[in-house]
């Protein structure tokens, strides 16, 4: 079975977390193969990436690939200055001899076994995801409903955990449908190739079991879907983020697979952190705001 991340220098220190906790739940990992679409990642970051995989008594394999997400993608619209996401779409490409992959975002906590997913049947759809709501509560809603003719009830996902379906990807040529969105459509991509994807996917994709990816916001409880999830940290702050120790209702549960290893090495306040802290200033607001209004219990 095959898991891609996309990861830069920011994303590294959730993405010490998300792989922990993948490793330490996965009773089958000799069967996985993980793989990493390195954006500007030093070989002293790779090196610690499989420091951190053999300390987590991984035994499956694991391989580092780099690419330029701004050569690729940088005509499209960015997510606070970054590409890095898009790379997704290159996988296909990258992965030749591959028929499917289970993408996922570097903030989350995998709290179960992904190779459950190892005989799901994708039959002959693109993708398999987790439908989170409809499109009438997307942030792009209008776009989607004026552009590609989508009703507001049509289901909307999250692309943060995504079984792709790369022959059928290869055979229809997807990536190219996507980056044609993307030209034509640059200024509407509010929540980037998530925006694409649901524009071409909305009502093809096959559905995941929800377990497989529950959203956990920074001012809400723990997720109560299943026994055992994968817990997305959407939106802003990220239990890594400055504060969030004080804010993030689910800074606990993150921080438990949060290994000494990788916190000596990416658990440190930088000018991208502090950039980062700038750029979603607003979030900070609304969650202290919210937190003022909430009434604590005696």
């Amino acid at each position: 079975m095959n898991v891609a991340f996309c990861v830069n220098k920011l994303a590294l220190i959730g993405l010490g977390v998300t792989l922990n906790s993948l490793a330490q739940n996965c009773f089958r990992a000799k069967s996985l193969n993980i793989w990493f679409l390195c954006a500007d990642l030093s070989d002293a970051d790779k090196s610690n990436i499989s420091h951190l995989l053999k300390e987590a008594n991984y035994s499956g394999s694991w391989h580092f690939i780099d690419f330029d997400p701004i050569k690729h993608f940088g005509q499209l619209r960015s997510l606070h200055g970054d590409w890095t996401p898009y790379g997704r779409l290159l996988l296909p490409e990258i992965l030749t001899t591959e028929k499917t992959v289970l993408y996922l975002d570097a903030d989350l906590v995998v709290d179960l076994d992904v190779t459950d997913l190892e005989d799901f049947d994708i039959e002959n759809s693109a993708i398999a995801a987790v439908a989170t709501g409809t499109v009438e509560y997307a942030i792009e809603h209008k776009f989607l409903i004026r552009e590609f003719n989508l009703s507001p009830e049509s289901p909307y996902f999250n692309s943060g955990v995504l079984l792709m379906n790369l022959d059928v990807w290869r055979r229809d040529n997807i990536k190219q449908a996507c980056l044609d969105v993307g030209n034509k459509f640059p200024s509407e991509l509010l929540a980037v190739d998530q925006t694409i994807l649901n524009a071409l996917f909305s009502n093809k994709f096959k559905t995941l079991p929800r377990r497989f990816n529950c959203a956990w916001y920074a001012n809400f409880e723990r997720p109560d879907l299943a026994e055992q999830m994968i817990f997305h940290f959407v939106g802003s702050p990220k239990p890594w983020d400055l504060f969030a120790f004080a804010l993030h209702q689910g800074y606990a549960e993150w921080e438990k697979y949060l290994t000494r290893f990788w916190a000596s090495k990416y658990r440190r306040t930088t000018y991208g952190d502090l950039v980062r802290a700038w750029n979603i200033r607003r979030s900070y607001g609304r969650l202290i705001k919210h937190k003022l209004k909430t009434p604590t219990s005696k």
